[in-house]
Parts: structure tokens; C-alpha cells; sequence
């Protein structure tokens, strides 16, 4: 483990962010080559085990980009939800927030906060930790947020209007996690005429990770990697539109026929 001034810094800011009992104040850094690693005594024996799945959701991430991560970041290793509750508080100026049991990690352009994996089974429902390739998938997820953020005009998402599709469809469509049971779904709600109207819509409803995925995955097969990337910056639906020189009808009527060959 590598430690120096800079880190030491680092850490003391964070300490000074979560003010939270269950920490003590015995956070311990790990200096990794684009990131930063923050942990507590309880995953002092599993941080290099989670380290596998951080670097390979950056490689994987920057594989998908052709591109590596623009500035350095934090991973922030949490030991309990209060923990992960009081980061997203202060983060989201919400001091009565909590977290339902599905939230187990968020990302933004300076840092990735998470539940200690090992813990999910107890700490979150929908999750496993013993299934390594949803693991994986969840971790990418966020760190393909972390790499948007950087990019983006609003580096935390909070001010964006009308493409949260785009952020969350994005995710899901460069983690890998758009597969067969989320097209599936899809597909029949499409055949059924049961989708949202609007773009503005598509991030709602128990479909809304498969219906956002699959129209990124839809952009992406019609306009190419490198205008799928250049979108990265845009925070409003009509930057979007005017880059790709489009309107919402015709995407959402060429993502149903997209979808339909699937």
C-alpha cells in the first residue's frame, strides 16, 4: 500500500465529509495508478479481492471508450449503509435521506461510493455478492457514471434535463448488464404498445434500466462509437438532438424497429 502527502490529505477531507459514527476516523488509503482507494479496518483483508473488480471495470470502461479516464478519482469503500446514508446526504444536501435496500453504489466524476460487497447479502436486497458477473456488471455501472461525469457539462448529474435516460441507459449498455433478460421484456412491451411516451419517460417504471439501455444500445449501432462518445458532454435533450441532427419521434420510431430485429 502506497501512501504519501497528497493521500493523506485526501483522506482527512473525507473524514471531514462523513462525521460518521460507525467510521472512528479509521479510514486507510491505497494509491492505485486512476484512483484512489478509501477503506476501513473491516475490509482491511478484502480490499485487494474488490480491487479486481474496480480495475477491471476501468479497463473495461475505457476498452468501451477507446479512452482512459480523464482525472484521478476516489473509491470509497463503505463499511454500513449509515456509512454509504451520510456520504449521499451531505453529496445531495438531503440530511434525512436514506437509502432503500437496492442502492448499493453511485458514481460521479470524482468518486465512486459503495457498499462493502461482502456485506450485500446482508445490507441490500437484489444483489449477490457470490455472483461475480453481476458484481462486475454493478461495479462497471458505476464506473461508467465516473467516466460520464468527467466528460459531462455537470460532472454529478444534477443538473440535467431530460436525458437521465441517456446516464442510466449509458451504464447499462457499456457494463455489459443490457443483455437477454432485459431485452426480452422490452421487446414484448414494444409488441404490446406498452412504452413510455417521451424520452423524458423511458426512465420510470420497473422497465426503465432496459428501456434506457436498450436505446443507448440503439444509438450506438446506428451512429457509431465515436458520436455515442461525443454525447458524453451534453446535460439537455436538445444538445443531444442538435449534435445527432435528429428529433425524439424519429429515434423513439427507429429504436422499436431496432429493437424488434433484436
Amino acid at each position: 500500500m502506497k501512501t504519501n502527502i497528497k493521500a493523506l490529505f485526501a483522506a482527512l477531507f473525507v473524514l471531514n465529509i462523513f462525521h460518521c459514527s460507525d467510521l472512528k476516523g479509521q479510514w486507510s488509503i491505497q494509491e492505485e495508478k486512476a484512483y484512489s482507494l478509501f477503506y476501513t479496518i473491516s475490509d482491511r483483508d478484502d480490499v485487494d479481492e474488490y480491487n479486481v473488480y474496480f480495475e477491471n471495470g476501468k479497463t473495461a470502461v475505457e476498452d468501451f471508450f477507446q479512452d482512459s479516464f480523464k482525472n484521478r478519482f476516489s473509491i470509497l469503500i463503505h463499511p454500513s449503509r449509515s456509512s454509504l446514508d451520510s456520504s449521499w446526504q451531505k453529496d445531495w444536501n438531503m440530511p434525512e435521506f436514506k437509502s432503500q435496500c437496492w442502492m448499493v453504489a453511485s458514481g460521479v466524476a470524482h468518486k465512486l461510493d459503495i457498499i462493502s460487497p461482502k456485506k450485500w447479502d446482508n445490507l441490500a436486497c437484489e444483489y449477490a455478492y457470490s455472483d461475480s458477473i453481476k458484481t462486475q456488471h454493478l461495479i462497471t455501472h458505476e464506473l461508467v457514471h465516473v467516466y460520464h461525469g468527467q466528460q459531462n457539462k455537470s460532472p454529478d448529474f444534477s443538473d440535467v434535463k431530460g436525458v437521465d435516460w441517456f446516464v442510466e441507459g449509458l451504464a447499462v449498455h457499456a457494463s455489459g448488464q443490457c443483455d437477454s433478460a432485459r431485452i426480452a421484456p422490452v421487446k414484448k412491451a414494444i409488441l404490446e404498445k406498452n412504452i413510455p411516451q417521451g424520452l423524458d419517460n423511458f426512465w420510470s417504471g420497473k422497465l426503465k434500466y432496459g428501456l434506457s439501455g436498450t436505446l443507448v444500445m440503439y444509438l450506438d449501432a446506428k451512429y457509431g462509437r465515436e458520436a455515442l462518445t461525443a454525447l458524453l458532454k451534453y446535460n439537455t435533450i436538445d444538445d443531444l438532438l442538435d449534435h445527432l441532427n435528429t428529433t425524439e419521434a424519429v429515434i423513439l420510431r427507429e429504436w422499436e424497429a431496432f429493437m424488434l430485429r433484436q
